[in-house]
């Protein structure tokens, strides 16, 4: 018997949920012969690709010691330097407490979106900790639970300013000129299409009238000079214009909170608390703002309510901003956040406490102010007085400089006169004795005394440049004075993982969100420090290993949807869709017609892709979708025509975002450009389509990947997330470029993201996927995601009605269950059903979208039949409850599903007022005997939660009080 090891060893088979032997038991269900035949009854034939076709320009498939050898290889390239460049990315201390138990640990890394709320309180808690540190830094009342990036963030903020203004001629922001240039850039990106005018100046010299709706700061400022903002402030407020202020957060440790100069939004990024920098990303971005705009802030907020027992419960609150729901009307098209990373700082703020923050951040103070005078008294010209961490030097050839900094170990930033130099919380007393020995040797001078430096720096008074300090206690909430020990911090977090559900636990069959395996060999390399110590915007030779790395990504990419090159610099999918809209428009206004502004959008697509269309500029045109869930063809013909010199592109999901194939999907794309428009491809459901067919083939110019779906990329509980786009060779020149480092194409869009490859840190973790799974295994995964689906649509069918098929009556790698007519028979809602299977140990599929009274079911290629059987005995066994209510042998309010989920706490608890039995409650199957993940809280009252909003920890006398305080 001959034995092919390396076959034996290849990671496709790790990676497939299902055996071979269970792939054969489904296929037979299925009454197909093979894989390949499946594939030829889901997907139309005019798209599916021999298997030769759809693997040309991708690697073979290898094992997982293979692919990390390719790969450290690869990291070899990159140099690393001591980074002071600054400009918002800087190195901090990581205490291996929290890379090891949050950062690297898939109880965190692989959770959702907590839309689920009852298992998903640890993350929830863990985000108000985050939301309540930031509030407590700003002094504003209300902070959301992160955005993407600084960048974006500050762009989100410019919006909300608009949104809110009321006056039609109010089209001027003001910003200040001492702004980071990756901010100013997306800045820029955002205003042009919605007409914005930016005016960039000196805070000292602008002025405001009835066209001024905001103005924007930076505390510090890229000098690193810090004025006290007071006075313009106070202009722009009696003009009307929101101000907003992009702030450092370890900067505002020691200075007053910026709601106490009169600042209503804050924006900024978390990196500095305990976050790599990652080559840019990703990091969590904060955005506070005054209780007045809490109905307008962008991305998510988790609130305080109360469950059904009465107790304390977390959840996310005014979910009425969800563009699921608003759609063109949403105030922002962010529908993800950065979960993972503001769980690490919030956590790194736990960590610490207020005490060990003030302590860093007066060590970077002082350790600056003592660089300063001694570069000062050695003769240099300094720019500006340094404030906090930075400060910049006049000098003549800095290039000189540069090259010497780089041969003594250090990047410095190189600017036209000069250089800058940042200091962080990773510098020390031998650092600063560095630093001034390069100068020195460069000035042929003996440098002063390190020791006399230090007692001056620290006999400055306090504060941050013309900003006053702290004066108030902050941070004196229990969680950020209680765990100085190891021990008993592994604990809180260790408590907060076992009140979470994550693919730890079980299958997350979520439709549209791809919840599949996130292979530990993948998620390796992210901690190497050649990948998570590098600064963005280090010189061009320091970073040759990335290049290789987004060079090959980039190319496996194209070859994977049949397009000519790709951009993976936006690092959600809405950052995605926004980008490859702005590519349509800008290839547009190249060819003179400008005038294209209208967007058709199917009423099944996802919501942020009206959002989307709008921040693009363009105006929102709705097309209808058929009986069979397929966009109704007459009506998109009927739309085309009749804005067919106006029209600028067809935003489409495909599969359709009711889960199958459609097989008009070429003729629907030459529809759109034989009106001049062009076709942007939602790549949500890319799933099914990995090394089957290709966008780019079947007549899309524009597709955007979700990273953190299809390619492995776990979704950190809500984030982090990469959306690149993927373009046909007419928009290849106009992928969106950077200040800084070159990128994008040679007539590129601005800036999308802050830096320039977006999250680039985790982009490792696509590129092993590809590497080890090769051509073959990826196709091969597609059609077992599609096998998976279809089992489970034909045994679900019976007992659930698959409510849309395709043209064989195949769906394609998700279904929509209809469970509509439960509530004629037993009064039941989707979110009972919802609920219920928690107590089955399962998070529920995608609740009532894209069809109200439904639930989305995708199982992915990763879960083994064993756990598919698992959903499918949970799924009967609800049914079965279903119909004790429809016989009348349940009661129709006081039963299992209505009362779900149920706690460990009431199921133990003395009394039981159930007409059910406790063994009904919460082992309804005899499985949960011996593995049975327990939800945290009973099902939480939405309403009270929006009705008394609370979106920070309560303090010691709030919690001394038996209600919680409404804001």
């Amino acid at each position: 018997m001959n034995f092919d090891l390396e076959a034996a060893d290849a990671f496709v088979e790790r990676h497939l949920g299902p055996s071979p032997a269970e792939q054969a038991l489904m296929l037979e269900r299925l009454s197909c012969e093979t894989l390949e035949d499946l594939l030829q009854e889901c997907v139309p034939a005019a798209i599916l690709l021999p298997a030769n076709e759809a693997c040309e320009g991708l690697p073979t498939g290898c094992s997982e010691g293979q692919a990390l050898a390719d790969l450290e290889q690869i990291a070899s390239q990159n140099q690393q330097l001591r980074s002071l460049i600054g400009l918002g990315y800087y190195s901090c201390p990581i205490p291996a407490l929290l890379q090891r138990h949050v950062f690297e640990n898939p109880a965190w890394y692989t959770a959702y979106t907590p839309y689920q709320a009852e298992i998903a309180q640890g993350r929830l808690e863990a985000l108000l900790n985050f939301q309540t540190l930031i509030s407590e830094l700003t002094g504003l009342e209300i902070a959301n639970a992160s955005l993407l990036d600084e960048a974006t963030a500050a762009a989100e903020a410019m919006a909300l300013a608009r949104g809110v203004c009321r006056r039609p001629e109010a089209q001027r922001f003001h910003v200040q000129a001492d702004l980071f240039p990756q901010t100013l850039a997306v800045l820029q990106t955002r205003a042009e299409p919605l007409g914005i005018e930016l005016v960039l100046e000196d805070p000292l010299a602008m002025q405001f009238d009835q066209r001024s709706f905001g103005l924007l700061l930076q505390l510090p400022g890229a000098s690193g000079r810090c004025l006290n903002p007071e006075a313009v402030i106070a202009k722009a407020k009696a003009a009307g214009a929101v101000v907003i202020a992009v702030v450092d957060p370890l900067a505002q440790v020691l200075m007053a909170p910026v709601a106490s100069l009169g600042v209503e939004i804050a924006v900024g990024s978390a990196q500095r608390f305990g976050v790599p920098l990652g080559f840019g990303g990703p990091h969590a971005a904060f955005f506070a703002c005054s209780e007045i705009y809490k109905r307008q802030i962008p991305g998510r907020l988790v609130g305080i309510s109360k469950d059904d027992e009465g107790n304390e419960a977390l959840r996310l609150a005014l979910q009425t901003r969800e563009q699921h729901i608003r759609r063109d009307k949403a105030t922002s098209n962010i529908c993800t956040a950065q979960v993972l990373l503001a769980v690490l700082a919030g956590f790194y703020a736990v960590y610490h406490g207020p005490k060990g923050l003030k302590a860093q951040a007066l060590q970077v103070q002082r350790l600056t102010a003592a660089l300063a005078l001694g570069l000062s008294q050695m003769g240099l010209e300094l720019s500006a007085t340094p404030s906090f961490d930075t400060l910049q030097l006049r000098l003549e050839n800095p290039s000189s400089w540069i090259a010497q900094a780089e041969a003594a170990g250090f990047n410095f930033l190189q600017l036209p006169d000069g250089i800058g130099i940042s200091l962080d919380a990773c510098s020390n007393t031998a650092e600063l004795e560095r630093l001034l020995a390069l100068f020195g040797a460069g000035l042929g001078q003996q440098p002063p005394a390190v020791s006399d430096l230090l007692a001056a720096a620290a006999a400055r008074p306090e504060g941050v440049g013309e900003i006053g300090p702290r004066l108030r206690p902050w941070l004196q909430q229990e969680v950020f004075q209680r765990y100085r020990s190891e021990t008993e911090l592994l604990r809180y977090i260790q408590r907060l993982v076992a009140k979470d559900f994550s693919l730890v636990h079980g299958m997350i069959p979520l439709g549209s969100c791809t919840m599949k395996l996130n292979g530990a060999a993948e998620l390796l390399p992210v901690s190497w420090p050649a990948f998570s110590a590098l600064h963005p915007f280090v010189p061009a030779p320091q970073r040759q290993g990335y290049k290789r790395l987004i060079n090959d990504l980039e190319g496996w990419l194209a070859a994977l949807t049949g397009f000519a090159a790709v951009s993976l610099q936006p690092n959600a999918g809405s950052q995605g869709e926004f980008a490859g809209l702005l590519v349509i428009r800008a290839w547009h206004n190249s060819r003179g017609e400008s005038h294209r502004k209208v967007c058709l959008i199917p009423t099944s697509a996802h919501g942020t892709n009206p959002a989307s269309a709008v921040m693009a500029g363009m105006q929102v045109v709705a097309v209808q979708c058929d009986a069979d869930g397929n966009i109704d063809r007459n009506d998109l013909a009927e739309k085309a025509a009749e804005y067919s010199n106006q029209l600028a592109a067809l935003m489409i999901t495909y599969p359709s975002t009711h889960g199958v194939f459609e097989e008009g999907i070429s003729e629907i794309c030459g529809l759109v450009h034989g009106h001049g428009g062009q076709v942007y491809l939602d790549g949500a459901n890319l799933n099914a389509q990995v090394g089957v067919c290709k966008p780019g083939l079947f007549g899309a110019d524009v597709c955007h990947l979700n990273l953190h779906k299809t390619f492995c990329i776990p979704h950190g509980g809500g984030g982090p997330g990469v959306g690149p786009i993927a373009v046909a060779s007419h928009l290849a020149p106009y992928l969106p470029g950077h200040p800084l480092v070159p990128c994008g194409g040679a007539k590129g869009i601005g800036a999308v993201s802050a830096a320039p490859w977006g999250s680039a840190s985790i982009l490792p973790i696509s590129w092993m996927y590809v590497r080890m799974m090769g051509g073959a295994g990826l196709r091969k995964a597609t059609a077992v995601a599609l096998l998976a689906a279809n089992d489970l649509a034909e045994r679900l069918n019976p007992h659930y009605p698959v409510l849309y098929r395709g043209a064989n009556g195949r769906v394609a790698h998700e279904c929509i269950l209809d469970l509509r007519p439960l509530k004629n028979s037993a009064g039941l809602e989707v979110d009972d059903l919802a609920k219920r299977l928690m107590d089955y140990g399962f998070h529920a599929p995608t609740v009532s979208w894209p069809v109200a009274g439904t639930v989305m079911v995708e199982p992915t290629e990763s879960e083994s039949l064993r756990e598919l059987d698992r959903f499918v005995e949970a799924m009967l066994s609800i049914r079965l409850e279903v119909a004790a209510i429809e016989a009348g042998q349940s009661d129709p309010q006081n039963n299992p599903l209505k009362r779900a989920p149920h706690t460990q706490a009431a199921v133990t608890a003395n009394q039981w007022d159930r007409p059910y039995s406790r063994q009904e409650a919460a082992f309804p199957v005899a499985g949960l005997l011996t593995n049975k993940l327990w939800p945290a809280v009973a099902r939480i009252n939405n309403a009270y939660g929006d009705r008394n909003l609370v979106c920070s920890c309560p303090s010691v006398q709030e919690l001394a009080s038996p209600e919680l305080t409404p804001n």
